[in-house]
């Protein structure tokens, strides 16, 4: 498969095939109803190879994420690949036994104990393969901002030579990055890399990003198609950009995220090879300022996107 350009900036994230339910749109569809280990296992690897016969060397995972680090980690193994940037995230705890109708599938916890337990799992399964770690959705009322042997812990981890960042979530994440990014141990700062909700429905966090790149963090850009709905149910504007260049409507919206200049990384989140190429068709892309200003005038009250979110059913 031909490299797509933008390759070095895509991430794959593995949210939609760690775990047999989650909230994305358009994901059930891609995959079989019966969603034991080895079918979503096989599912991730196809994926993973076909991102990298494509030229895409990022993947991001979570303890959350169901078995995703497990997925990876044998998929890494198995292909012998030493060139693949890996991430990954605590904080949430995966809870849903592997079902689909599952009362609760994840819990939250920002908490030394959380970070000692999950941070050893993750080297259990990617001992040395994990380049950056994060603080699992991050927000302005996390007890981890005054929670000083944690914050040293995190501190102590960066000084071994990983990198140390957090993900935002919810309709204050442009407080909840200038916040974070104000931590210091020692006079230097705890966090150097950011992964916040953008997209052309969510733009709130922008401003703060772009402030956070100028200042030499690393700037990741996640749920940049919604959770699906820019894919599954476009506003009519992108659906008639993306008839116009006759690409897919989530190809739009993720060249959207490519056009900001201060996006380091793109995650992409396919629950199946067919969705991963519509995506990398957003790599391809490069939008004119018309369409960028059509595109801005989609965006939303943050309070209102993110009830929306809360709102969507795992499935």
């Amino acid at each position: 498969m031909t490299p797509v350009k933008n390759d070095a900036r895509i991430a794959v994230g593995l949210a939609a095939l760690g775990r047999p339910a989650y909230i994305n749109l358009g994901r059930a569809e891609e995959l079989p109803e019966e969603r034991d280990v080895a079918v979503m296992r096989a599912g991730t690897g196809a994926v993973l190879d076909r991102a990298y016969a494509a030229g895409v060397r990022r993947v991001d995972v979570a303890r959350s994420y169901g078995r995703a680090e497990e997925f990876l980690a044998a998929w890494l193994a198995e292909r012998g690949h030493d060139d693949v940037v890996v991430s990954s995230k605590w904080g949430y705890a995966y809870v849903g036994g592997w079902r689909l109708d599952a009362a609760v599938h994840e819990e939250k916890e920002h908490s030394l104990a959380r970070f000692t337990e999950q941070w050893a799992q993750t080297r259990e399964l990617l001992d040395g393969r994990v380049s950056l770690y994060q603080v699992h959705s991050l927000t302005a009322d996390s007890p981890l901002f005054t929670d000083e042997p944690l914050l040293g812990a995190l501190a102590e981890l960066a000084d071994s030579g990983v990198r140390v960042g957090f993900s935002t979530s919810g309709p204050a994440q442009a407080e909840t990055i200038r916040r974070a990014l104000e931590l210091r141990v020692a006079g230097r700062p705890v966090f150097t890399a950011v992964q916040s909700t953008w997209n052309v429905l969510e733009t709130s966090a922008g401003l703060a990003l772009a402030e956070a790149h100028a200042d030499g963090v690393l700037v990741q850009l996640k749920e940049t198609l919604a959770n699906g709905r820019l894919a599954v149910s476009p506003p009519p504007a992108l659906g008639a950009l993306a008839a116009a260049r006759d690409v897919p409507a989530d190809a739009v919206a993720l060249a959207a995220a490519f056009a900001q200049p201060w996006a380091d990384v793109v995650l992409v989140g396919p629950a199946s090879v067919g969705q991963l190429d519509a995506n990398l068709a957003g790599a391809r892309l490069d939008l004119g300022d018309d369409e960028l200003a059509a595109l801005a005038e989609l965006r939303e009250d943050p309070v209102e996107y993110w009830a929306h979110r809360s709102s969507l059913p795992w499935r």
